[in-house]
């Protein structure tokens, strides 16, 4: 089975000026309608690399989602496993500033409920065979919960994912149990309830060597934009990985294609710091474009033993 994502699909719509954009007025500009969700992101991403990831997830009734499930053929992911619902697609409003920064935004979350029946079903059959879990830890509790005895009756390795910080922070018992999370700097003060807001990577590296430790989370990155993203381990492993310098078209989706390289550096037998560096080369990839996700890489660009 690969990896097997388990998450959400977005449709996401976004507005951009052309000319200064004017909050709070009236922006004249272009709108486009993408393929989205953070995991839907991801398993595209890690689709990217080469390496049939599995896709777990529901879609609606209509063409988007027909589309959607076709691109993500196209692109070798197994869509076996997606169900339709008439609730099952969200949607994601967006506007961007003149430097590609989303400046606000509105979004519609599906009703996920039909993932429990899948695992359910057919969580067996998933998860023997696969070689670690990517899950939104936001998503209902009983879904998690499934997930979580899956991977631990199998030994795979769960790698947690952010759409929701201020949903996701009521899951702390279940984050200690991932093999690695990651969030951004906002995020990360949402989590530990604290202001890092003007940090330093140096001072957030020191900031998460202890957060790691009293915490008792396996391993932890928080993403930090431009000044790149810092580590930390509970074996009092850490660092700082700078960012590739780019030119900035679109920011969308550039943590997600982060995190895809962090886990599929993981789960490939890279260490920690290497895992990240393939994270920040995906994530430079996609900011440069008007994509959501990565272009197509080898493994082997990334020195991968698949």
């Amino acid at each position: 089975m690969g990896i097997v994502v388990i998450g959400a699909v977005f449709v996401d719509i976004k507005g951009y000026p052309t000319a200064q954009y004017i909050p709070a007025g009236r922006n004249a500009g272009r709108v486009t309608q993408v393929h989205g969700g953070v995991s839907r992101n991801v398993v595209e991403d890690i689709a990217n690399v080469e390496l049939r990831p599995t896709f777990i997830s529901i879609v609606d009734q209509t063409g988007i989602s027909d589309d959607v499930i076709h691109k993500l053929d196209r692109h070798k992911v197994n869509t076996q496993y997606i169900r339709r619902t008439e609730d099952g697609l969200g949607t994601w409003l967006a506007i961007f500033d003149n430097e590609g920064d989303v400046v606000a935004s509105i979004s519609k979350r599906p009703v996920l409920d039909v993932i429990g029946d899948i695992l359910d079903e057919q969580g067996d059959e998933i998860f023997s065979d696969c070689d670690s879990i990517v899950v939104e830890i936001d998503m209902d509790p009983k879904i998690l919960n499934k997930v979580f005895y899956f991977a631990e009756k199998y030994h795979k390795n769960v790698y947690a994912i952010v759409s929701n910080m201020s949903i996701a922070v009521e899951r702390r018992d279940l984050i200690k149990k991932t093999a690695c999370f990651v969030c951004n700097q906002q995020e990360a003060g949402i989590f530990f309830s604290e202001d890092y807001e003007g940090k330093t990577p140096a001072e957030m590296d020191d900031i998460l060597q202890k957060k790691v430790a009293l915490a008792q989370i396996n391993q932890m990155i928080i993403t930090m934009g431009g000044e790149g993203a810092v580590y930390a381990n509970n074996k009092g492993e850490s660092g700082i990985i700078p960012a590739t310098k780019v030119n900035v078209i679109d920011t969308t989706g550039c943590g997600d294609s982060f995190f895809a390289g962090v886990v599929i550096g993981l789960t490939y037998g890279k260490t920690i710091a290497q895992a990240c560096e393939i994270g920040t080369r995906l994530a430079a990839s996609v900011i440069a474009t008007k994509e959501n996700v990565c272009p197509r890489f080898l493994p082997e660009e990334f020195e991968l033993d698949v």
